[in-house]
């Protein structure tokens, strides 16, 4: 299936993503790519001006956007109704909602903030997949993706909480991939530091020497895990689920992480 437009046809390949925290970053990174291979999209996110450039940039008529707090019940349920209103139907959910918002030692963690955590970065991970299950994907079919982290597979000083919350999400993505299966394929991508504001204080004013520790001698960049998105969203990877793929510029050739 193809779209008219001035420059020629455009690809069209019927199918919607429903992507959260999508208005900028690895996020926004993913939806341009979903959006170039003809796919529609839904993002999420608390800022109503930046969803709104977002999908102006993507173009209103492949995108759209819902705000609210990936962590609230009824933004969950509003997202989910309305992808289902404006397009019938969710064949990708991507869950990259997530925060960290805390810096330092496990021993003085608040434990009111790593309750925040979990619940923005694992439990509304949870609650997104649910109600696509129940909307869509339990008849028709789909995958998944959840934005982990290396940080999730290995222990990296100073953002404990942030670490818990994506080795969580790696056991989350296996939990559903086993219980969703046959129908639906749930995958995770766990990147290494990747140039977004999100990752900022990690090599800001620094970048050359975090960028020496990366074999192949750079940070991350969004495409970068959009690539990797779009591979485990596509039918070339029918035959993968439960699978965390790491996008980390072979820094675990060195054992470390940031």
């Amino acid at each position: 299936m193809t779209e008219q437009t001035a420059g020629g046809p455009r690809p069209d390949t019927g199918k919607v993503a429903l992507i959260t925290g999508g208005s900028r970053g690895i996020g926004y990174g993913i939806a341009e790519a979903l959006v170039a291979r003809g796919d529609r999209v839904c993002i999420t996110g608390r800022n109503e001006d930046a969803l709104k450039e977002a999908v102006d940039n993507l173009g209103p008529d492949r995108a759209m956007a819902v705000a609210g707090k990936a962590h609230d019940l009824a933004h969950q349920a509003a997202a989910v109704e309305r992808v289902m209103e404006a397009y019938g139907r969710i064949d990708h959910l991507v869950n990259n909602a997530g925060t960290n918002p805390v810096f330092g030692p496990m021993a003085e963690l608040d434990l009111a903030v790593a309750r925040k955590v979990f619940e923005t970065n694992v439990i509304s991970a949870l609650g997104f997949a649910q109600r696509t299950w129940a909307a869509w994907q339990q008849e028709h079919g789909g995958t998944i993706v959840n934005v982990a982290s290396i940080a999730g597979v290995s222990a990296s000083p100073f953002i404990g909480a942030y670490g818990m919350s994506k080795a969580a999400m790696v056991n989350l993505t296996q939990q559903l991939a086993h219980e969703f299966a046959p129908k639906v394929r749930v995958n995770a991508v766990a990147p290494a530091v990747v140039k977004t504001k999100f990752a900022v204080a990690l090599y800001e004013g620094r970048e050359e020497e975090a960028a020496a520790r990366y074999p192949m001698g750079r940070l991350g960049a969004p495409e970068d895990v959009a690539g990797a998105a779009k591979f485990l969203t596509s039918d070339e990877a029918g035959w993968i689920t439960g699978q965390t793929l790491t996008v980390d510029g072979g820094l675990f050739l060195n054992a470390g992480v940031e």
